[in-house]
């Protein structure tokens, strides 16, 4: 049992028995919802990297001019 159980393992009923759980457990109104919020958070996750890369560009920069 060297291979995980989910990768290549997992079918059309897994998915669909999956989504009708989520859809019972949250409800219909609640799933936009979540979707939303999850949206939001990667696209502030994203901005946050963006701005870390800007950050160490200006310091490698700043760095190059010093030398």
């Amino acid at each position: 049992m060297t291979q995980l159980l989910l990768i290549g393992g997992i079918g059309m009923q897994e998915i669909i028995l999956i989504a009708l759980v989520v859809l019972l457990f949250f409800g219909g109104k609640k799933i936009p919802e979540l979707m939303k919020g999850l949206g939001k958070g990667i696209r502030s996750f994203k901005e946050g990297m963006n701005g870390i890369e800007k950050e160490v560009d200006i310091s490698v920069t700043e760095e190059k001019g010093q030398q």
